[in-house]
């Protein structure tokens, strides 16, 4: 708890203790109180108990160790891509992807007064967000661990001449101004996340939901491994909605992929496109079958 700013500490030190009561109501995110998580943990599970957490990795040690039934996520921004870090700590956490949730993300520049302003404290994925808005007014970017706790921070410091760039409930919880609304650079700026727990769900095929089933995987080092691994999908008409790279170890040698396909296992067509991927893979790890919470174009 040390880890948030002064204003921040009573807030969390409320949202922990109620958490600790009921741990299997409460759901773990990262940043301070009024950050976009605790949004998206509210909108997700709307009875539960947030716990703010320091960082991604802390949210998920609660859910581990048992503090709270599921932790919130965010995975990609429409504008900023893959948050950072995700596709390493989703794997490694032996947890289950149990839910999707789309938010839709508001960005506001608050500070103690008016400006005009030398810098702005925000979550990197914020400060790119607000990447034309920030360079056009020459205030410059300064990254902090999460939205709210910029906003926790600058309140803290009280200097004239420094902002955060939050949700505007934050301004609320930590008495700030609310300088300019939607800062973002997009008016369709939305994060993907998704809600992990210790048990994985097992939708059942042919439910009338739509299924989305995540994994990642890695292929042989031969030639055409990746091409023939995505064969499968192709031939038993499974759609793949996400394909993305990344490198595991020092070496760049191995090649992980993360992945997700419209469909559950269970369905015999999503079988045998899994089937097929092990078969040229040195690894797969499916990280769960979940609801679709919406179509993607």
């Amino acid at each position: 708890m040390d880890s948030f700013p002064a204003p921040a500490r009573a807030m969390v030190d409320a949202m922990q203790t109620a958490a600790a009561a009921d741990p299997a109501r409460a759901v773990a995110f990262a940043g301070a109180p009024g950050a976009n998580s605790h949004r998206a943990a509210l909108e997700m599970v709307p009875d539960c108990l947030p716990l703010p957490c320091f960082s991604f990795e802390d949210a998920i040690d609660a859910v581990k160790a048992g503090r709270a039934g599921a932790a919130a996520i965010p995975v990609e921004n429409s504008q900023h891509g893959r948050v950072a870090d995700i596709h390493f700590l989703l794997p490694e956490s032996g947890l289950h992807i149990v839910a999707e949730h789309f938010l839709r993300i508001n960005h506001a520049l608050m500070a103690t007064g008016d400006g005009p302003f030398e810098a702005a404290y925000s979550h990197p994925q914020a400060l790119g967000q607000s990447r034309k808005y920030l360079r056009e007014r020459g205030i410059v970017p300064l990254s902090y661990a999460d939205t709210a706790g910029a906003a926790a921070h600058v309140a803290e410091r009280g200097e004239a001449n420094i902002a955060a760039i939050a949700p505007p409930l934050a301004a609320e919880l930590y008495d700030l101004k609310i300088v300019d609304n939607d800062v973002e650079d997009a008016a369709d700026n939305t994060t993907r996340f998704l809600l992990l727990a210790n048990e994985a769900l097992h939708p059942v095929p042919n439910s009338g939901e739509t299924a989305i089933t995540t994994f990642v995987f890695e292929v042989k080092n031969i030639p055409a491994a990746l091409y023939k691994a995505m064969g499968g999908f192709a031939t038993n008409g499974v759609n793949m909605t996400k394909l993305e790279s990344y490198q595991a170890g020092a070496s760049f040698a191995a090649t992980m992929f993360y992945a997700d396909i419209i469909g559950a296992p269970g369905e015999p067509a999503v079988d045998r496109a899994l089937e097929e991927l092990a078969f040229h893979c040195k690894e797969l790890r499916i990280l769960g079958t979940y609801r679709q919470e919406r179509a993607r174009g």
